[in-house]
């Protein structure tokens, strides 16, 4: 039997807030097989974002253990961290973190080039081709739609054909017309690199796509059993109405979703450390 992609043990996270610490997940044991894609929900600011910042060695967990590739992300430091993310790992962020001042085939291009890739420009090429965006690639995030930018950043986490593919909230800022072409850009990127998938979403139908899902509350896993279909349509239906405030409020200092953190993820750029939103 194959050892997990991911494997997390009694995983928990605990955030200095202003009234004092915070626990924003309680105990958290998973194990992701390779190939598997697993789609993280529940109402906001139930820890699933912070859940997927730790599985990317994106935020520190305060306790337990966590395994990437058979590698233990709790003992390595800032820069292994950042070079084990560019060798093995593609990001997604809900809000695309592309360089403004770079056209689009220069952001899936530069990780490429960071990790030594001679072929990095014609990888970037035909990585924009496969997301539809050929006629794009000069052009810069600001002359971009939404559904454009969030195409560009799934093109640079999948171009150098990461293990592990890990999205939050992929759909999030987009229409619903926008959000499907994503997610059937997501789905094809995961198929052709064989890369294993964990999502955060509150979207139905990007969950049902998944192999398994898993729900969270009050930063503890609660696994939807079969025949639990209603329960995950309230799940995703409730986190959605809040998903843009009460996640920013509770999840937001666990994501360290800022362009410096993403850029560390896909090798855009030395790692300056997280900025917490």
């Amino acid at each position: 039997m194959d050892d997990p992609v991911l494997r997390l043990r009694d995983a928990r996270l605990t955030l200095d807030g202003n009234a004092g610490p915070v626990d924003i997940l309680h105990g958290i044991t998973l194990s992701v097989k390779r190939g598997e894609t697993l789609g993280l929900v529940g109402p906001s600011g139930s820890g699933k974002s912070s859940l997927l910042m730790l599985m990317g060695g994106l935020d520190r967990a305060t306790g337990g253990e966590i395994h990437a590739l058979g590698q233990d992300l709790t003992a390595m430091n800032e820069d292994r961290l950042a070079r084990f993310r560019r060798d093995n790992m593609g990001v997604v962020f809900q809000s695309f973190h592309l360089i403004p001042t770079m056209t689009a085939i220069e952001n899936v291009a530069t990780p490429l080039e960071l990790a030594g890739r001679r072929d990095a420009f014609e990888r970037a090429a035909a990585e924009l081709e496969a997301v539809g965006l050929g006629h794009r690639m000069e052009h810069y995030p600001s002359q971009m739609s939404g559904g454009e930018q969030q195409r560009v950043a799934l093109a640079r986490a999948a171009a150098p054909r990461p293990a592990i593919l890990l999205a939050d909230e992929p759909t999030g800022n987009l229409d619903g017309e926008t959000g499907a072409l994503i997610m059937e850009t997501l789905f094809g990127l995961r198929d052709r690199a064989g890369s294993t998938l964990v999502l955060v979403t509150h979207s139905r139908a990007l969950a049902q796509r998944c192999d398994r899902v898993i729900r969270l509350i009050d930063g503890r896993l609660a696994p939807i059993e079969a025949g639990e279909g209603d329960g995950l349509a309230d799940d995703v239906a409730g986190g959605a109405s809040g998903a843009r405030g009460a996640d920013a409020d509770v999840e937001g200092d666990a994501v360290a979703a800022s362009a410096s953190a993403s850029h560390s993820v896909t090798g855009t750029a030395p790692d300056l450390g997280p900025t917490r939103a």
